[in-house]
């Protein structure tokens, strides 16, 4: 039987939710010994009800669970527990933490030191922009940048906390192994690289509307704080913000144009008492933490790959759209695709609303 085994095995046990779940372990500091305890050992346990104990005892090992566990680790996907140090420590101390983490890539402890950066899937040229000049920012003074792994905004600020040669944590509203949206595949893998990709739903849970509110709370509470760049009235994001302050975070929102209804959420949070933010140096400001230097990239043109040298090439000084790469390069639109992440990842080029790419 494997060491994961009760952890996973406790999660399936009905009535046993987030926060059933760490008040049995804050009391038995193992899921094995929740098993093995008596009826009356449970009882004394504070909160829990009849329902849950009597799921617990009743519960029969099976072989399915080590096979689930030997698949998971076989991919490549860890699972972090609740007792592991590589838990999050920020996420430890919320209400409903996860008992258990799936995870492709790594937590280290410089990630105690998060920002969540979220906003518009739909986001304008102006939201991204900010969205990337403040994660680069933040990344490159040993921030790490917390986000979605949605389109628009999030997408915008896990590239450009590569970019700035930090470390970036997307935490997704399904399995690890469901990569939404698709086309952010490359994204996804170069994530792992440089951070981790989580969640606490397994694997092959499908992106369904109705993970995301729960998986916002993660992404607030890995985080010291949450910058909102742009929401509408009813944008996710505004979930998050709302989650950071039930758990004591900082929240904190860029304005933008009064005429514009994605800013109209982003205003809301700022008369409510947001703190306006237009630089990384105003967030910086607030978090008493130690910061490294900024890093200086050099050297990238002479180091990209003959293929992405090819596509570089094409870009003089007017901005060109992404059917004209593939059209110049005969290359298929997914490998145009991935070539060109790779050349943003590493802060050469930028992406622009429809599909355009310009030098940075």
């Amino acid at each position: 039987m494997h060491d994961l085994y009760y952890w996973v095995a406790l999660r399936q046990v009905c009535g046993v939710g987030n926060v059933i779940y760490k008040t049995l372990i804050n009391h038995f500091k193992s899921p094995e010994k929740i098993f093995n305890a008596t009826i009356e050992e449970l009882k004394n346990v504070e909160d829990i009800n009849a329902r849950a104990i009597e799921a617990i005892t009743g519960f029969n090992p099976t072989d399915e669970i080590d096979r689930k566990i030997y698949e998971i680790l076989s991919k490549e996907i860890n699972i972090i527990t609740f007792n592991s140090p590589e838990y999050p420590e920020n996420l430890k101390n919320i209400y409903d933490p996860p008992p258990f983490l799936y995870v492709k890539g790594s937590f280290v402890d410089g990630d105690k030191n998060s920002v969540a950066i979220v906003g518009s899937r739909n986001a304008s040229e102006y939201g991204i922009k900010v969205a990337q000049e403040i994660s680069r920012d933040l990344a490159s003074l040993g921030i790490t940048i917390v986000s979605g792994m949605a389109r628009g905004i999030d997408s915008a600020a896990h590239i450009a906390a590569i970019q700035g040669g930090g470390r970036t944590v997307a935490v997704l509203g399904s399995g690890v192994d469901v990569i939404y949206p698709p086309e952010n595949r490359r994204l996804f893998e170069r994530i792992a690289e440089n951070g981790a990709v989580v969640s606490e739903y397994p694997l092959g849970t499908r992106p369904n509307s109705y993970n995301f509110p729960s998986r916002n709370r993660i992404i607030s509470g890995i985080s010291l704080g949450v910058l909102v760049v742009e929401a509408s009235p009813k944008s996710g994001s505004l979930i998050t913000a709302k989650l950071a302050l039930d758990q004591g975070r900082d929240v904190y929102a860029v304005p933008g144009n009064v005429y514009s209804y994605k800013a109209k959420g982003t205003h809301a949070l700022l008369k409510s008492g947001a703190k306006l933010v237009d630089n990384a140096r105003d967030i910086v400001e607030g978090l008493n933490i130690t910061l490294k230097p900024l890093k200086e990239n050099k050297g990238l043109i002479q180091g990209l790959s003959h293929e992405l040298l090819e596509v570089y090439d094409f870009f003089q000084d007017e901005p060109i759209h992404i059917d004209n790469i593939i059209l110049k390069t005969g290359l298929s639109s997914g490998r145009v695709s991935a070539l060109l992440l790779d050349l943003e990842l590493s802060g050469i080029l930028k992406q622009l609303p429809g599909k355009m790419f310009t030098k940075c």
